[in-house]
């Protein structure tokens, strides 16, 4: 029987065609085809039909490698290479760590019906210390061990795979001059967990395992209360 296909269903929307690179040679000629006149012809059907969509395609490698290596077409290549939109790995986004780590805690946390509602400090030093080779995918597959271990209201770095438990790096590689008190490391690392969260109070006290009120007074201590009350946090 006829069927409409992906192109002509996603007229007048949006198409996604991931991993690219892994797509037959021959699939990439009928493709270039496809793209060129903006027709295809749906299986099982005798004409051709028009269709007018947005092209998105994602690829996990440097594409102008598998051009250079002829596994992918040069000329297709220059026809969907239009507008390039390179995301870093998670390991160079900085704090994104956190913002991702906590979106996952909330979201797993809802599904198994656990009230997970942050990390320990420690915890979050190892999320944002590790190099996370496998991304976004195993920063999630993280979040979900650390849920399903947990008996409290936050994950430790008990509850994250063992990779991702290491030490911590050193405050200072230098001598004892350069050692500063420890009310000046946890002021550094409120102050970076509060960038990371783009200044969200509610979300810092529970990546910091503080409640709002106490991480206002630190803040207001700090000189980088904004003004609000404290029931305001």
């Amino acid at each position: 029987r006829s069927r409409a296909g992906l192109f002509v269903q996603a007229d007048k929307g949006t198409i996604l065609l991931d991993e690219v690179t892994e797509m037959p040679l021959e699939m990439q000629a009928k493709l270039l085809r496809v793209l060129q006149s903006r027709r295809v012809r749906p299986v099982g059907d005798d004409e051709e039909r028009s269709f007018d969509a947005r092209l998105i395609c994602a690829t996990n490698r440097p594409i102008e490698e598998a051009v250079a290596s002829r596994h992918f077409r040069e000329d297709l290549y220059h026809r969907i290479n239009v507008v390039q939109i390179v995301v870093p790995p998670l390991r160079k986004r900085g704090d994104d760590v956190l913002l991702l780590a906590q979106h996952f805690l909330r979201r797993i946390a809802l599904r198994s019906g656990k009230a997970v509602r942050g990390l320990t400090p420690e915890a979050a030093c190892a999320l944002r210390d590790y190099d996370w080779p496998g991304n976004v995918r195993e920063l999630e597959n993280a979040m979900e061990r650390a849920i399903a271990l947990t008996r409290t209201d936050e994950v430790s770095v008990e509850e994250l795979p063992e990779r991702v438990r290491r030490e911590p790096p050193p405050i200072t590689t230098g001598g004892v001059r350069e050692l500063i008190p420890l009310a000046e490391v946890e002021a550094r690392y409120i102050r970076q967990v509060m960038r990371a969260v783009g200044g969200n109070k509610a979300m810092a006290a529970r990546i910091l395992g503080i409640d709002r009120r106490s991480l206002y007074r630190r803040l207001r201590d700090e000189g980088e209360a904004d003004g609000e009350g404290e029931e305001a946090v």
